[in-house]
C-alpha cells in the first residue's frame, strides 16, 4: 500500500494547534467521510482516521503536525495527488491560524 507522510512545523502552540486539528477533522469528515477518532494528550494530541480506502494518523505537538496515512490499491495510483491536495489543505489551515509577522518599530 502507498503511504503518504506530510509533516509541518508551526509556531503555534498548542491550544492553538489543536484548533487547526478540530478544523481537519471536521473538513476530513465532511470532504471525505473518513471517521476519525479525537485523543487528546498533555503534549500532544492524536488524531486515527479511516475511510474507505485509506487508514491514519495524525500527530499534533505544540510545534508539529504529522500526518501518515495509508491507502489502499484503488487510491494507490492517485496518492502523489492525494498528497499534494492534503498538504494543500493543511498548509491553508495553518496559514490561517498564523499571526502576520511584524517588522520594524511598533
Amino acid at each position: 500500500m502507498p503511504d503518504i507522510h506530510i509533516e509541518r512545523n508551526h509556531t503555534l502552540g498548542l491550544a492553538r494547534a489543536r484548533e487547526v486539528a478540530h478544523q481537519w477533522v471536521a473538513q476530513a469528515t465532511q470532504d471525505y467521510g473518513l471517521v476519525c477518532e479525537y485523543d487528546t494528550g498533555a503534549e500532544g494530541d492524536r488524531v486515527a482516521f479511516t475511510g474507505a480506502g485509506v487508514g491514519g494518523t495524525v500527530e499534533v505537538t505544540a510545534d508539529t503536525f504529522a500526518l501518515h496515512a495509508q491507502l489502499g490499491f484503488l487510491f494507490g495510483s492517485f496518492s502523489d495527488m492525494i498528497e499534494q491536495k492534503v498538504a494543500r489543505n493543511l498548509d491553508e489551515l495553518l496559514a490561517a491560524e498564523t499571526p502576520p509577522a511584524t517588522g520594524g518599530w511598533v
